[in-house]
């Protein structure tokens, strides 16, 4: 199945200008989740690591069964105020403004292996902040993982120290 045929593009959200790159119609399709997951599976065997590390919300629908398939845990990064307990947070620059992240303070332990899996890489600023919070931890990252890819926005160049994979690139 060409999991691109799943994709639907919303012209003018959430800004004007903006192209959003809707996954629920592959979300939708048992078989186009499947495969997505499968394909992750494959294209990430070649990678070392003990834990997915995926934001808030589209990577969590994402990150939690590729973990499931993998044996690997799983740690998301929320928004501020949904976690309890000792956490730590970064504000970042999105390309429409300004978000933060937030991650356990113990959800990382010093020297584990980390895969950081979105739904989308655009600028990068998601998943660099991403990356500090798990570095902060102590955390190593040996990758970063995305069902899209928006190539015009150069993001990959933002992570231009760990290796980039994406099943669809626009």
């Amino acid at each position: 199945m060409n999991l691109y045929d799943k994709i639907r593009d919303i012209p003018d959200f959430p800004h004007p200008g903006i192209i959003f790159r809707d996954i629920t119609p592959l979300l939708q399709d048992a078989a186009a989740l499947k495969q997505t997951v499968d394909e992750f599976k494959t294209k990430l065997e070649p990678y070392d690591f003990d834990v997915i590390v995926a934001p808030e919300a589209r990577g969590f629908i994402l990150g939690a069964p590729l973990a499931y398939v993998l044996g690997k845990g799983f740690v998301p990064a929320r928004k501020p105020g949904k976690l309890p307990g000792r956490k730590r947070t970064i504000t970042y620059e999105l390309e429409y403004g300004a978000d933060s992240l937030e991650i356990h303070a113990d959800a990382i332990k010093p020297g584990q292996k980390v895969l950081i899996l979105d739904d989308l890489l655009a600028t990068g600023g998601t998943i660099a902040s991403t990356i500090k919070l798990v570095e902060a931890e102590g955390g190593e990252v040996v990758a970063t993982a995305f069902l899209i890819e928006l190539l015009d926005l150069q993001g990959r160049d933002l992570l231009k120290k760990y290796p980039v994979i994406s099943l669809l690139q626009y």
